[in-house]
């Protein structure tokens, strides 16, 4: 650090800050059929989401997925768009978890010195805005560490770890990189588990009707992703077990699937629509679904368990369906987000 005036014509320093970076997936910037294909072909180039051999999955995705695909997507992110900001609400409530949080600092969840030393931002893997604007943002306020927190609470390759990589490749291209720690997943964390027992509660309570049985569905991978050494099952099986017994519930009325497989491979099981449709037709009658993987409401959640999945319950016979949302921007997902952020800023504040 400089002890006096810095040489004429030198480099402007900034004061020291400390940067946290939240990321999520990400989002198309509209709905149409361009906005949609650009982002299909963001996120389904990513070796890490799709493994396949990069030739046949090149002709694959251009040939037919890129073709169709973006059409059929438009019209479901159409059902749940947030018309009055025009973006989908994963980005509405990713930004509010970064405003939030960085209230949160401001008033002296960091300790006061840390109040005005602490800027928080956000971006996405995939979309806009970027994880690599996020970084130049807080590289410009004079952030020289970054604590970089993927809201996932699983790890998976094709999410925090692609996550990272989005990160690296964008300081390959800053001169003066700053230090980086990347928060790890938060799948058996207390303050998340307890967070999703309390919103499970007060989500059954407020229904006009008792769940015969509850789902906990996470995002699926395919099989091979474990096989190969992917976590990220394992991780899914431990939170939905530690919710399981916070909640007093036993195995028979609460179930673990996997959700949003697509292709003709094997995939994480079981499956979440074949098990609605199977208890729909054993003649449960009330569901209630949570989704603990995700930490913000976007279209898997929203469109696909309540819209498409409720729609497999009610024409198999069921009646009462509940979609449980997500921790968003609560108080109790903020408390998580809040929790990891001052565990993993240890030693730098």
């Amino acid at each position: 650090m400089a002890t006096g005036p810095l040489p004429s014509g030198h480099p402007i320093v900034k004061p020291r800050k400390i940067g946290v970076l939240l990321s999520n997936l990400g989002t198309p910037d509209a709905t149409d059929y361009w906005s949609m294909r650009r982002y299909l072909a963001e996120f389904l180039s990513d070796k890490r989401v799709i493994e396949a051999p990069r030739a046949l999955w090149w002709v694959i995705l251009n040939g037919i997925i890129l073709t169709t695909r973006p059409g059929r997507k438009g019209k479901d992110y159409e059902t749940i768009w947030n018309r009055e900001l025009n973006e989908s609400p994963l980005k509405t409530i990713t930004r509010s978890q970064s405003d939030k949080l960085g209230s949160a600092v401001r008033s002296g969840l960091l300790g006061p010195e840390a109040a005005d030393a602490v800027a928080v931002d956000w971006g996405m893997r995939y979309g806009n805005p970027s994880v690599r604007s996020a970084l130049e943002r807080l590289q410009a306020q004079g952030c020289d560490r970054i604590l970089l927190v993927p809201l996932y609470p699983q790890y998976a390759a094709a999410t925090t770890a692609t996550a990272c990589d989005k990160v690296f490749e964008a300081l390959m291209a800053m001169r003066w990189q700053p230090a980086l720690r990347v928060a790890p997943p938060y799948h058996d964390d207390p303050a998340y588990i307890d967070a999703l027992a309390v919103s499970l509660r007060e989500g059954l309570a407020a229904l006009d009707f008792e769940p015969e049985v509850v789902i906990a569905s996470f995002h699926g991978v395919p099989k091979d992703y474990l096989l190969k050494g992917d976590p990220y099952h394992c991780q899914c099986a431990k939170t939905a077990r530690l919710l399981r017994e916070a909640m007093g519930m036993t195995t028979d009325t609460f179930r673990l699937t996997f959700q949003s497989r697509f292709g003709r491979a094997e995939w994480l099981q079981p499956y979440t629509d074949e098990t609605i449709k199977a208890l729909a037709k054993r003649g449960v009658k009330r569901l209630a679904v949570i989704t603990p993987g995700f930490s913000a409401d976007c279209l898997e959640t929203i469109e696909e368990i309540g819209g498409e999945n409720a729609e497999y319950f009610h024409h198999g016979g069921g009646e009462k369906f509940a979609r449980i949302p997500c921790l968003n921007d609560s108080a109790g997902g903020m408390a998580v987000i809040e929790a990891i952020v001052k565990r993993e800023l240890m030693g730098w504040v």
